[in-house]
């Protein structure tokens, strides 16, 4: 007989049956509603965000456009302050059209100027070197003297004026180098924020190097705000500027120290050649005096040296005349007795003797004032003539100084000195009172 075989399993009622499909039906409604819920959402966020990206992005590519432009503008401020630093360091420094009003070396003409005051100072040295030459009561500290040393007060103020110019000039380009090379930086980090940000706005989706960088929202160290930012530039912009005014300043001042340098030295130069001129004049007006004294004494010197002769011929005859008397009185002293008598001959001859007697010792005596007279005479004539010789050196001193002084006037490749270095005399044509100085010199 055969047997039924049970599977051995649970076994559901139908009413679970039932109820499994309803809740399968319900479950399957509900998550379509919640997919569909989600799709709808979904959509939703995806218009939003889309939306959201495109003006993001679009906003942020104006931002980078603005950026951009500002940074190009401090750019160019900054091209333009460098401009005119480089105009300024190149006035001060490197040579320039030479001209009043247009730019001009000034540190080099400063320096040049300088260099130009060492030949005023040798040629006032070697003045007063050569006046030390004077000989005599002519070493006299005249106006000449002062003048000269006055010029070398006046040369070696204006070397002291011109060299503290030089050394601000310097101060001041070393400070213009320094506010340049920080421009220079900053210019460069402007060109190299300018080539990333034009980078950056040059991308785009389909942009081939784009890609996920590791926490690109990080702030890196060093940043600042755009304030700082802004007052970094400005604050290099206002600094050069007031470097540049302060060298335009102190162009002006160089320009104005050489200005009044020149003048008080060519000021002094005509005081000193006035004092010169003036005191050659007087020499020479002292020699001419000098000269007519010597004259004038060497003819009264003749004329003395003709009487005091004529005075020893007088002598000599009053003595042969006094021997006459003496002779024939002591004859009649010689006649015999009563002849031996005082007579009017005998009176005569005694009163000849007595005559003859006081006008020889009158005549020694005026012939020895003569002598005296004639050797005060010969010691005036020499020292007339000494002081001549000095007075004649004096001028040949100053008129040499006069001639080393044409340096000052005439440029150095047409100046012939009329002076010889080595023989001491001039290579002109002397006047008569010229070769006088030097035969006496």
């Amino acid at each position: 007989m055969a047997t039924l075989s049970v599977k051995p399993s649970q076994r559901f009622r139908l009413l679970d049956w039932h109820t499994n499909s309803c809740l399968l039906s319900t479950n399957a409604e509900r998550q379509r509603d919640a997919a569909n819920q989600i799709r709808q959402e979904a959509r939703v966020l995806r218009n939003e965000t889309n939306n959201k990206t495109i003006w993001d992005e679009h906003d942020n590519r104006t931002r980078l456009a603005e950026r951009i432009a500002t940074v190009n503008r401090w750019k160019e401020r900054l091209d333009k302050c460098l401009t005119d630093l480089d105009v300024e360091i190149d006035a001060l420094t490197q040579a320039g059209s030479k001209g009043w009003g247009q730019n001009t070396a000034m540190k080099d003409s400063a320096e040049q100027n300088l260099q130009a005051k060492n030949l005023p100072l040798d040629v006032a040295i070697e003045c007063l070197t050569l006046r030390e030459s004077r000989r005599d009561i002519d070493v006299v500290q005249d106006p000449v003297e002062n003048e000269l040393h006055k010029e070398v007060e006046v040369i070696e103020a204006s070397k002291k004026a011109l060299q503290q110019k030089i050394s601000q000039a310097f101060e001041q380009l070393c400070l213009l180098q320094e506010v340049r090379q920080q421009l220079n930086s900053d210019h460069r980090g402007k060109m190299e924020t300018l080539e990333i940000d034009r980078g950056c706005l040059s991308l785009n989706l389909m942009s081939p190097n784009i890609s996920l960088k590791v926490n690109p929202t990080r702030v890196p160290n060093g940043s600042t705000t755009l304030q700082q930012w802004d007052d970094f530039s400005q604050f290099n912009k206002n600094r050069a500027e007031a470097e540049m005014k302060a060298a335009t300043e102190l162009r002006e001042a160089i320009a104005l120290t050489i200005a009044e340098t020149k003048n008080n030295l060519e000021a002094q130069r005509v005081a000193t050649e006035f004092a010169f001129r003036k005191r050659l004049r007087e020499m020479e007006s002292v020699y001419s005096e000098l000269k007519w004294q010597e004259k004038n004494t060497l003819e009264e010197v003749a004329e003395l040296q003709k009487d005091i002769r004529h005075l020893e011929e007088d002598l000599q005859r009053k003595m042969l005349n006094l021997k006459l008397s003496h002779t024939r009185l002591e004859s009649r002293t010689y006649r015999p007795n009563v002849e031996l008598c005082r007579d009017q001959v005998q009176y005569g001859l005694t009163e000849e003797v007595h005559q003859l007697e006081a006008t020889i010792a009158a005549l020694k005596q005026k012939l020895a004032q003569a002598q005296d007279a004639l050797d005060a005479l010969y010691k005036h004539l020499a020292r007339l003539q000494a002081d001549i010789a000095c007075k004649a050196n004096s001028m040949l001193l100053d008129t040499k100084c006069l001639d080393t002084r044409c340096k000052l006037t005439v440029p150095a490749e047409k100046f012939v000195p009329q002076v010889d270095t080595f023989t001491r005399t001039t290579n002109r044509t002397l006047s008569p009172l010229k070769s006088c100085q030097l035969e006496l010199a």
